[in-house]
Formats: structure tokens, sequence, C-alpha cells
């Protein structure tokens, strides 16, 4: 068995047309993941939504009282940059992490509408 890299970009479009809710992520640090470029594939790919996603506002992600990193939503489809990790959030960022899995559940965790710096 080989493990090959496949692209499953092409796949995502369709299920953001079924509501399917997506995320994703990020640190701020990764070298092999690179935030900038997880940013511009995200508004870069073609999905009913997509100016609206462009258009959307940047909001803190707050995790027990902090800024954890950039939060960037519309509809099903939502970016977060994560700050102080790497390619491994879960272990760099671990409460983080948790406070990301909660969005299968509801919303992700938001500060009030207040606008940030560019990610893209």
């Amino acid at each position: 068995m080989m493990d090959w890299m496949r692209n499953l970009e092409v796949g995502i479009p369709a299920l953001l047309e079924d509501g399917i809710k997506l995320l994703i992520y990020a640190g701020e640090s990764d070298l092999i993941c690179n935030c900038i470029g997880n940013s511009r594939w995200v508004h870069a790919m073609e999905w009913s939504g997509q100016q609206e996603f462009i258009a959307s506002h940047i909001t803190p992600f707050i995790v027990v009282g902090e800024e954890a990193g950039l939060l960037k939503s519309y509809g099903p489809l939502s970016f977060l940059k994560v700050h102080d990790a790497g390619h491994m959030v879960p272990m760099d960022q671990p409460r983080v992490a948790l406070e990301m899995l909660r969005w299968t559940q509801g919303d992700l965790t938001q500060a009030p509408e207040n606008e940030v710096a560019d990610m893209r």
C-alpha cells in the first residue's frame, strides 16, 4: 500500500453546498501547511458563498478569555489561524484544539464583531 498525497480540495465545494460545516485551520507557525497558503486556497475556492466569505469580517477566537487565533466564517465555512501553534495544533495548543472540536455541536466561540487585520 502506498501513501500518496491527493488533492481533496476539489470535493470541498460540494460539501459546503450541502450545508456541511467545515473548519479549515492552520497554526500561524506551521512551515508544512502554512497559514498564508491555506488562507489563499480557501479564499480562492469557488462555491456559492465565496464572495460573502471573502467579504466577511475576521474576529478574534477567544479561549479562556484570551485571543487564541483569528476566525473568519460565512455559512458552513470557517477558517481559523491559531496563534502560537505550528503543524501540530492539538499538541501546541490543546485547549484551543478542544474548543475547535466544539464547533461540531454548534458555533465556534467568537468575540463580538471586531474587525482584525486581513489574513490573506
